[in-house]
């Protein structure tokens, strides 16, 4: 596939639901899976209250959502209840593919017991959601999951740990919910957590007098030269100063993304396959990529970053269509977004580092503008505030519900195919 941007396709039903999924990664904090939450885009009380309506006629059209697309190679994790796990219709959803999320609400009946043991056997697994102790249906409910999640923010004060010890072993894994700062992940990482939910990933710790890297920095001033309009001749001189860079960009014009008649061996050649536009976005997202020998593609913040900068170009593509420069100021706000995490510096210091636009200036640093609307839509959408905000800003922007489920479906698969495909000539 071009990595040229892909017009979005509506495909009903499920443009009638937000979509919102978050990431789960592992001890190594890799990017393992995502829960996916849906809601009724009507926001009827009981569904934003609940949301369990909203999954099971979600997992009735299973088929005609297409996982890879909103998932990739990860897993899904999927909210059920009581009805959707004794419905006939679960059975569409891939139980290669997903972990059927069992909610707090579920009573360990014995025709509960009997339905999880049965879909185990047809080959699905388990997780227990939002579990904060060691209650009567927790501990029935316990030999037959194969994850455990905790809640660590409604689990007792001073009693993680004692859940922690009572919940492990037995072959289950433990995944810690609701992180959402450092220090969180590293008490959670000590007490024996497998998996972690929630973005202390994507929030920055502010270390004082942190320095740009010198390959990072190699990378900015590559973008410099692109916004400046340098010729490719300056541009490559400036690429055979860091091998490293050189040796990624060898490798990205060689990946069926780029979709190169015949292999590409030089530096010139791939500036001229590229493009200055491809260029530019692929050096933005490689700055979230780990220097090395081995780069890492894979990271949850790239993943994050690259999705934030895809959903903001293809919103300005609907709301602006032909207008190219717009859209490309998109993708950097985008982008750009989580660039104080990933250096450990305040933004308005980052930001006297790198030119950038007023109008990216005024969306990263106070959220106003177009951009800076977009940019709270998705993080809002990212945090899976459902609720009547979510709709008057979609009002603001003239978004349809419509138009953000397909724009979403398609970020989530460029973003999927991109990073698959660059890291798999790696």
């Amino acid at each position: 596939m071009s990595m040229s941007s892909r017009a979005p396709v509506e495909q009903p039903p499920f443009n009638r639901f937000f979509l919102a999924r978050q990431p789960i990664l592992n001890r190594a904090q890799q990017l393992i899976a995502y829960e996916l939450l849906f809601r009724d885009t009507t926001l009827n009380e009981a569904l934003v209250t609940d949301g369990a309506a909203a999954t099971a006629t979600v997992i009735a059209h299973a088929s005609e959502l297409g996982l890879e697309y909103v998932v990739g190679q990860q897993l899904a994790y999927v909210n059920v209840d009581t009805a959707a796990l004794m419905s006939d219709f679960i059975r569409f959803l891939p139980h290669s593919r997903v972990i059927l999320e069992i909610l707090e609400s579920v009573k360990a009946t014995p025709e509960v017991l009997a339905r999880v043991s049965e879909l185990k056997r047809a080959g699905f697994k388990f997780a227990l959601d939002d579990v904060i102790a060691t209650s009567d249906d927790v501990q029935k409910l316990q030999v037959l999951v194969d994850v455990i999640k905790v809640d660590i923010h409604h689990v007792a004060p001073g009693a993680l740990p004692a859940l922690t010890r009572a919940l492990q072993g037995g072959n289950k894994m433990l995944l810690a919910e609701k992180v959402e700062t450092r220090a969180e992940f590293e008490q959670c990482l000590q007490l024996g957590f497998d998996y972690f939910q929630g973005y202390y990933f994507a929030r920055p710790v502010i270390l004082s007098g942190k320095k740009i890297a010198p390959s990072e920095l190699a990378i900015l001033r590559l973008l410099d030269l692109i916004d400046a309009g340098a010729d490719n001749g300056e541009i490559e001189r400036s690429l055979k100063h860091d091998a490293l860079i050189s040796l990624n960009l060898m490798r990205l014009v060689n990946t069926p993304a780029v979709g190169a008649s015949r292999r590409i061996d030089t530096l010139g050649q791939a500036l001229f396959v590229l493009g200055r536009r491809q260029l530019q976005r692929w050096l933005q997202i490689l700055l979230y990529v780990q220097p090395g020998p081995a780069p890492q593609f894979t990271s949850p913040l790239l993943q994050m970053a690259a999705t934030r900068g895809k959903l903001l170009e293809l919103m300005v593509q609907k709301l602006r269509p032909g207008q190219r420069s717009c859209a490309d100021i998109g993708f950097t706000v985008g982008i750009m977004s989580l660039m104080d995490a990933l250096f450990s510096i305040h933004m308005g210091e980052l930001l006297k580092t790198v030119k950038v636009q007023d109008e990216v200036r005024e969306a990263l640093l106070f959220r106003q503008g177009v951009y800076g609307t977009m940019l709270t839509l998705i993080e809002g959408l990212e945090r899976a505030e459902f609720g009547p905000a979510l709709l008057r800003t979609l009002h603001e922007l003239q978004l349809s519900a419509a138009d953000l489920h397909a724009i979403q479906l398609a970020a989530f698969e460029w973003v999927n195919e991109y990073v698959e495909g660059v890291a798999g000539a790696a």
